[in-house]
């Protein structure tokens, strides 16, 4: 699957580049321990480090990157970022621009007052024939201190613009620097076509095939990352 990004030629080298979610997984998720003491089993259990399908779905497609340190102070956004001339009349000259509060207007994300941050994006991205982009927050990053919308968008077809994304702050006691390379989006390529949902009970073989794998799982660790995983 390629997927082609493009910037505007005075960008080149200044710009962070977007990466393999797999190269973006936060410092905490290798920090914490494999194992952790569990008072209810009173003895040491496996921590989410050690589940594969919380970990691949945090390394599945590829992350947009934050491109300049962006300071919070009071909940106001600044940055120093000096940018050569685009030659581009309608490209995007700072990181973060807004959506007017009206705009979430009936939405459970509406609050008196409350503007939605836009991360904007200085990459155009094309995909192959037949495939849309959905972008999110990163996964289980409840750690940042905003939340990244979840949007679907045909970049095999808009393709000559950049795909901005636009997020709640939800930190308000946040002081600090979000630092260049924070990742603010994680984006899968899906192919674009309908599902056809069939639905039927176990046969005999089936149900047996049901009960000796859910024995063999309760029975001994690492069956499914041994017998079923394929790595990201």
């Amino acid at each position: 699957m390629k997927v082609v990004f493009r910037c505007a030629p005075a960008l080149q080298g200044l710009l962070p580049r977007p990466v393999p979610a797999r190269e973006a997984l936060p410092e905490w998720l290798r920090r914490m321990p494999p194992r952790a003491h569990s008072e209810l089993h009173e003895r040491a259990i496996r921590t989410v480090k050690q589940c594969p399908p919380f970990v691949d779905a945090m390394s599945q497609g590829f992350c947009i990157l934050l491109p300049c340190d962006v300071r919070v102070s009071r909940g106001c956004f600044s940055w120093d970022w000096e940018l050569p001339p685009l030659g581009l009349d309608h490209h995007p000259a700072s990181p973060l621009s807004f959506h007017v509060p009206a705009q979430l207007s009936g939405s459970p994300f509406a609050s008196e007052g409350r503007s939605a941050l836009k991360f904007n994006s200085f990459w155009t991205i094309e995909l192959e024939a037949g495939h849309a982009l959905l972008a999110m927050h990163p996964v289980n990053r409840p750690d940042l201190p905003f939340r990244t919308f979840t949007g679907l968008v045909d970049a095999d077809r808009f393709v000559d613009a950049g795909i901005n994304f636009p997020a709640l702050w939800n930190d308000p006691d946040f002081e600090g620097v979000l630092p260049r390379g924070t990742p603010v989006a994680q984006c899968v390529v899906l192919r674009r076509e309908a599902l056809e949902l069939q639905f039927e009970a176990f046969d005999e073989v089936q149900a047996q095939r049901y009960e000796a794998l859910v024995a063999q799982v309760l029975a001994e660790p690492g069956v499914y990352r041994k017998q079923f995983r394929v790595k990201p």
